[in-house]
């Protein structure tokens, strides 16, 4: 009967049921101790609740930490470690991040963790395939909502564009790629996974003029991580045994 009420009073009080249920599990050698504990069990449910909504909405296509990840197979500029990476010291400064090498290298995979890692900090996170990205942008300028769309994307600190340059844009889809990076410019971070060098954007983008206008944004503030190995995918195949 009691763990009903309970129950009945955490909805009333919109609290979780994961109160009601630890009421039940914890002890306390006073009545302000179980208080207590009670109330660290909810914050400690909240905030992995919280963190949980973060990397469901972020959008990765597959989780990724930084446990296996070969660091020693990346070359990293000078002033930037693992450790500056995985802790995200480039967010504190809006540094974009380009990731520059050959499909299979550990890209995805790198700015996977770093958008997981961004979420379990609490930093909202978006991830995208570039051409999807452009898709439902210009989606959204056809049917009127672009405002909205552009708005829920500037929401995250950070935005992760996977796949860069894969596929050729017509002039629509490059203005609207421009005009995103544009809103990011020294207010949120961008990270670029690509296989196409800088000087081949403008086979991407709609023109010079327009490639010039991004790489001036993109690269102003950034640090450059060339992936130069072999695909992973290709190496660790049975084909390639």
């Amino acid at each position: 009967m009691l763990e009903k009420e309970i129950s009945e009073s955490c909805k009333r009080l919109k609290l979780s049921q994961n109160l009601a249920e630890q009421a039940q599990l914890i002890t306390g050698s006073s009545h302000q101790e179980y208080l207590l504990k009670l109330m660290e069990s909810e914050i400690a449910h909240r905030e992995t609740a919280r963190i949980d909504k973060l990397i469901n909405k972020a959008g990765f296509y597959t989780i990724k930490t930084f446990q296996g990840f070969r660091f020693d197979e990346v070359n990293l500029p000078a002033g930037v470690t693992p450790e500056y990476l995985k802790e995200l010291k480039f967010l504190e400064t809006k540094t974009n991040i380009v990731m520059y090498g050959n499909v299979g290298t550990g890209k995805t995979f790198l700015s996977t963790a770093l958008g997981v890692e961004a979420c379990r900090k609490g930093i909202e996170t978006r991830f995208f395939r570039t051409a999807a990205l452009v898709n439902r942008l210009s989606e959204a300028k056809r049917d009127g909502s672009l405002s909205g769309f552009m708005s829920k994307i500037l929401k995250a600190e950070l935005i992760i564009c996977d796949e860069w340059g894969y596929v050729p844009l017509d002039i629509t889809g490059s203005q609207l790629l421009f005009e995103l990076v544009s809103e990011c410019y020294e207010q949120r971070t961008l990270i670029i996974n690509t296989n196409i060098e800088f000087s081949r954007w403008a086979n991407v983008f709609y023109d010079k003029d327009m490639t010039a206008a991004i790489l001036d944004r993109m690269l102003h503030h950034c640090h450059l991580l060339l992936f130069p190995g072999d695909s992973n995918r290709m190496r660790e195949s049975s084909i390639s045994g």
